[in-house]
């Protein structure tokens, strides 16, 4: 009886303390700002995307994930859909960076290490598709330790040579390596930015018109002689921002190009790093905006028909050099993505420069690139659509980053922003599965388990828009 009665009293003593600690049944539940949902979101997608994704201490990376059957694919992913992980986490960072200067330490505090740690971890393995070789380019012949398209078996063997390595990768990497830069404050990051800023720039074509004006335009790659949207306009940014670290400060850098008078004969000066790469970072705007530039105020993919036909060398006072290149044929289709890198660029340019051109291309490309991007009542009433075929998931993600970067200076942006919140949420909402989103995110998954296969890179960039557009939400 003595063991009944002290069983009870023990029974209600622990039921009275947690009923004393519950909430009231009727109380409503804590709210969460959309900015806290959004890099909650992101942190989640990315979280579950790297252990899907990468296997290994050395972080091979599957470029297919299905979450309905649980299989990764053999096939690895290429340089470029890596570097979207390194994207989503850098956007995660700038995230929880944003959400600290707004009030909420405890967010950054639980979270901001671990994503450092894992940035760095991404890097290191990124050697993987490392390789070197040795490039004839229009003002030197140099070798370079730059990133093949494919991963090698070892950290730096990766076959880069010929047309096993584009510059818009590397583009890609520059633009990930200063946000990492901007965010750690590790000098490493921005060194390695500037190395391979220096690659790229090699491959402008800094040979003369017979006017004496450069021929201009970055290849898609060494081993190409199409000059496209995504090897130039990618590279506006981030030289705008190495010239704004950089502004200020006596830092030189070796600035070669070709004699205007001659159009032979290869020059070096010693120049102001900061105005360098200003005054690339404007080049480079401007010969997209002049070759590439629709009549319906979208960008074109590349530069055709030119000669010539492929990359050849040329020798001047008995040293040799690529020969320049002169391509005829704007070519299409429009993609999203290389009207979207423009308006970064514009609104970079417009943030150091206050030059009016500017302004007034980010407002038209703002609202042409959505006019033309941008389908209403498509998949579903209410909600715009754009293309998800081929790479477009990844594409529409830089569109989306785009019209944030100049939301500053034009506020029409925000009904375009509004559209990938929309979409993202209504595909988290209803379709989410096992911490994964479908490829169409307004229709959902397949009926079939086995066409569930999703690629990594898509399911980072859904991770990067998320905490985008937190940051967004805090800094808007």
């Amino acid at each position: 009886m003595m063991i009944t009665i002290m069983s009870f009293v023990m029974l209600l003593f622990v039921a009275c303390s947690e009923s004393s600690s519950d909430p009231e049944p009727n109380s409503p539940p804590e709210e969460v700002s959309l900015a806290e949902q959004n890099i909650l979101r992101a942190m989640e997608l990315t979280d579950n995307a790297v252990s899907a994704h990468f296997t290994g201490t050395g972080m091979a990376m599957a470029r297919y994930y299905n979450p309905f059957t649980g299989v990764r694919s053999d096939e690895t992913g290429s340089v470029w859909m890596y570097t979207a992980a390194i994207e989503a986490v850098n956007a995660v960072l700038h995230g929880l960076q944003a959400h600290k200067e707004h009030g909420n330490a405890a967010l950054y505090d639980e979270h901001f290490e671990k994503y450092a740690e894992l940035l760095g971890q991404l890097y290191e393995n990124a050697d993987y598709y490392l390789g070197t070789f040795e490039l004839v380019s229009y003002t030197q012949t140099k070798e370079w330790s730059v990133y093949g398209v494919n991963r090698g078996n070892a950290k730096g063997t990766a076959n880069v040579a010929g047309i096993e390595n584009v510059y818009d990768d590397q583009m890609w990497l520059v633009r990930e390596l200063l946000e990492s830069y901007k965010i750690t404050g590790e000098a490493a990051y921005l060194e390695k930015a500037e190395y391979l800023t220096a690659y790229v720039l090699d491959g402008w074509d800094s040979t003369r018109n017979p006017d004496g004006t450069e021929r201009g335009g970055i290849t898609w790659g060494p081993g190409y002689v199409t000059k496209h949207a995504c090897s130039n306009g990618p590279m506006v940014s981030p030289l705008v921002w190495l010239h704004e670290i950089y502004e200020g400060k006596s830092d030189e850098i070796t600035y070669r190009y070709i004699d205007a008078d001659d159009k032979q004969t290869r020059k070096t000066m010693q120049v102001n790093k900061s105005d360098y790469y200003a005054d690339f970072a404007q080049k480079v705007y401007n010969w997209q905006k002049d070759r590439l530039l629709r009549s319906d105020g979208v960008y074109d993919d590349m530069r055709g028909g030119c000669s010539p036909g492929n990359p050849q060398t040329e020798t001047v006072n008995g040293t040799e050099y690529r020969k320049g290149i002169t391509c005829q044929d704007r070519v299409g289709p429009a993609i999203s993505y290389n009207s979207g890198t423009m308006l970064s660029g514009a609104a970079d340019l417009y943030r150091t420069t206050n030059d009016e051109v500017y302004l007034q291309d980010v407002k038209g490309l703002s609202d042409d690139s959505f006019q033309y991007f941008a389908k209403p009542d498509q998949s579903h009433e209410g909600y715009y659509s754009y293309d998800i075929s081929g790479f477009n998931n990844w594409f529409n993600g830089v569109l989306m980053r785009g019209y944030v970067d100049v939301h500053p200076f034009y506020g029409a942006a925000s009904e375009y922003i509004g559209t990938f919140q929309q979409n993202l949420d209504y595909g988290y909402d209803n379709f989410l599965h096992e911490g994964f989103l479908p490829t169409n995110l307004l229709v959902g998954w397949s009926l079939t388990d086995n066409n569930n296969r999703t690629e990594g890179m898509f399911n980072f960039a859904f991770a990067a828009e998320y905490a985008v557009l937190s940051r967004y939400e805090l800094t808007k």
